[in-house]
């Protein structure tokens, strides 16, 4: 019997009030709940606008919080009233004296199962993500959920063919990428060119066809500052086939992932067992 499951990515706005996008993520995990998703995911940082427009927004660091703490009661509220494994979008955990881009996922009885600090941190035009979060110190976590094994990556990440193939190797067979990327107005533009879209979604394509793994990538949409966020979230079955997509409006999207067909290609396509790493040291050199 295949095993198939049903993921669900919840799509949205984000507004200036972070009990309203708090409000309005719940809502979306209910509605993908009815629909018959068995795992769902929120966006990146979905508790506010995207404030790493701006290098030196002291204020946003009032609004990190612990992890567990108040946001992360009220997701694992959610995913077990709904029975499902919810991948939290990210959060900006206060650690200590540390910041970071977080993301929890928990199990089907609301237990938190791991904390997924953001590896790679942009630091390029509008996306000024050094200035607020350290870079993580998780590695990159595989889970084995009663609904497959996942690993929860964030935005940036999704740039980066070695987290994915990270994954892979420890047996994820879904892997999520909760992110925030749009355009920037062209009047704000500093010589960055190329359809960044296609650019986006193709890497991560990338990804699933490479490691024959699915591929969950999860976007916000709406106009914050000088970015108008596309939407466009999708999910990629382990052939690289773009199986649901989303439009640049708020959404629902799920889709029917049948996790056999993960193990089935890989043994076709041979990708990892005919790997060299002893040919792959430059990647590690400084």
């Amino acid at each position: 019997m295949s095993r198939v499951v049903v993921v669900g990515l919840v799509q949205m706005r984000m507004s200036a009030d972070p009990a309203d996008n708090l409000e309005r993520a719940l809502k979306g995990v209910a509605e993908a709940a009815a629909l018959g998703a068995n795992i769902v995911c929120l966006p990146e940082l979905f508790l506010s606008p995207y404030f790493c427009q701006k290098p030196d927004d002291t204020s946003a660091f009032d609004t990190a919080e612990p992890i567990p703490g108040p946001s992360t009661e009220a997701l694992s509220e959610a995913a077990k009233k709904y029975g499902i494994v919810l991948v939290g979008g990210s959060l900006f955990e206060k650690s200590g004296l540390k910041f970071y881009n977080t993301t929890p996922v928990f199990d089907t009885d609301g237990t938190l199962i791991t904390s997924y600090r953001k590896t790679h941190i942009p630091e390029d035009f509008l996306y000024h993500e050094q200035h607020y979060f350290t870079p993580g110190d998780t590695g990159i976590p595989v889970v084995d959920t009663k609904f497959g094994k996942l690993c929860p990556l964030i935005c940036y990440d999704q740039w980066y063919p070695e987290a994915a193939r990270i994954a892979a190797l420890k047996g994820a067979e879904i892997i999520f990428y909760p992110t925030a990327i749009g355009l920037i107005d062209p009047d704000a533009e500093e010589n960055i060119t190329g359809d960044w879209e296609s650019m986006w979604r193709n890497a991560m394509l990338g990804h699933a066809a490479v490691n024959n793994v699915f591929v969950c990538a999860l976007n916000r949409v709406g106009k914050e500052g000088a970015i108008t966020f596309w939407g466009g979230s999708f999910v990629a079955d382990p052939a690289s086939k773009v199986v649901a997509q989303a439009g640049d409006s708020e959404c629902v999207l799920t889709a029917e992932c049948d996790l056999d067909r993960v193990k089935a290609l890989q043994d076709a396509w041979r990708f990892l067992p005919n790997r060299r790493p002893g040919e792959y040291g430059t990647i590690t050199e400084s």
